[in-house]
């Protein structure tokens, strides 16, 4: 016997369809809840399983974001080899069906049918501590587009309340200069202190790992009371906008905290993982790409060529023939992983900057010299990139520029 359990995974909750083997379901479809109640249901089913085929069952289940991560936890607590497809895959077979039927029971049995029908490579080994990675690097990418948007607002609330103060610290959104302006965000407030209690707040303000100097200080002070000085709105006219910009001011404080914090999270966990240190030799890719790069690939043995490395990451060519007409300008297809498609270019600009990586350098070079748009001789660099990554989890050797 060969059996297997279907999963069809929702927010909250999963319908399943045991088999013992290919055209042999195993009593109906079940449902389980994603709590310690629900798993202990779903592993009840699964001894049931393995009872009647006196084997452990394989699970198969679709990709579904963070959805599944209560599920695939409880399978590899209990050593349970399981399979996650995407759901292109499961919806190709779902649009052949005569008939057309879209229920969680249905897909649930569907799952169960096409593991007799595909062949696929089992999900296994370090799955949970890769998700777990996964979540942090995304968690991460999410959180740095909310702080843009804040810093965002912050300029334009800043441009209506104190343009000036641009000029007084190096870095506008560090944090001695976010903590200052919220405590003077007017040059009203900042003229009406003298220069002596200035120094001493920017000094309370200052963080004890970094200490400052007297002259760096004083600058700073100076600095401040000129741009008040020169700041063309006073305080009566735009009062409404201080309470806004002290908010903005809090967000982006806590947003910085939070990044930090979890980009000290995403190293501890990498740092556990050997092939975090090996992809880093490749010059452009750092520790956040790194992370983000390994996290979104998993077990590199899911891929036995590079070019379905390629085609997950959604960066291989669409191919559009009709009839005599062939397409000569094909877009890639931008499926699979949009993470790891973002972390591949990241990482080809980052080893383009100052010919940090002079074999993609010469790379990319020869294909603008081909004639190729800037975009699609980057695009050709991190195809490259995904052999190389490929060739390199595979031999656990590192990236040599010679």
């Amino acid at each position: 016997m060969n059996p297997v359990v279907g999963l069809d995974i929702s927010k909250a909750e999963s319908h399943g369809q045991a088999f013992l083997a290919r055209g042999k379901p195993l009593r109906g479809t079940f449902h389980f809840e994603h709590t310690r109640d629900g798993l202990a249901d779903l592993y009840k089913v699964l001894k049931d399983v393995e009872s009647a085929s006196k084997q452990r069952p394989l699970i198969i289940l679709e990709a579904t974001g963070h959805y599944q991560s209560p599920v695939v936890q409880f399978l590899e607590e209990h050593h349970y080899i399981y399979i996650v497809i995407n759901p292109l895959i499961s919806n190709r077979l779902r649009k052949s069906q005569l008939r057309k039927v879209k229920t969680d029971a249905a897909d649930a049995y569907l799952l169960g049918e096409l593991y007799y029908k595909e062949e696929f490579e089992a999900f296994e080994k370090r799955g949970v501590q890769l998700l777990n990675l996964r979540y942090l690097t995304r968690q991460y990418e999410s959180l740095s587009k909310m702080c843009v948007q804040t810093k965002l607002q912050f300029q334009a609330v800043l441009d209506q309340v104190f343009p000036v103060y641009k000029g007084v610290f190096g870095a506008i959104y560090s944090g001695i200069s976010l903590r200052f302006l919220s405590e003077f965000p007017t040059s009203y407030s900042v003229l009406q202190t003298d220069e002596d209690t200035l120094k001493a707040k920017m000094k309370e303000l200052l963080s004890t790992k970094r200490g400052r100097s007297e002259e760096w200080i004083n600058q700073r002070v100076q600095r401040l009371v000129d741009a008040a000085r020169q700041n063309p709105f006073q305080q009566d006219h735009v009062c409404k906008s201080f309470n806004h910009l002290k908010i903005l001011i809090t967000l982006n404080l806590q947003y910085q905290e939070h990044l930090t914090e979890l980009e000290q999270n995403i190293d501890a966990l990498a740092e556990e993982i050997e092939e975090y240190e090996l992809i880093q030799s490749i010059p452009g890719i750092g520790h956040k790409i790194a992370a983000t790069i390994l996290s979104e690939i998993g077990e590199v043995d899911r891929f036995d060529h590079p070019k379905k490395l390629v085609a997950f990451a959604g960066i291989d060519p669409s191919v559009f023939a009709s009839g005599k007409f062939t397409a000569t300008r094909n877009r890639i297809t931008k499926r699979g992983s949009r993470q790891l498609r973002y972390a591949l270019m990241m990482a080809v600009q980052c080893g383009l900057i100052r010919s940090r990586n002079t074999r993609l350098k010469e790379f990319y070079e020869r294909k603008r010299t081909e004639g190729k748009p800037h975009k699609v001789a980057l695009v050709a660099c991190a195809n490259k990139l995904v052999h190389w990554l490929h060739a390199i989890l595979k031999s656990k050797k590192p990236f040599h520029l010679a």
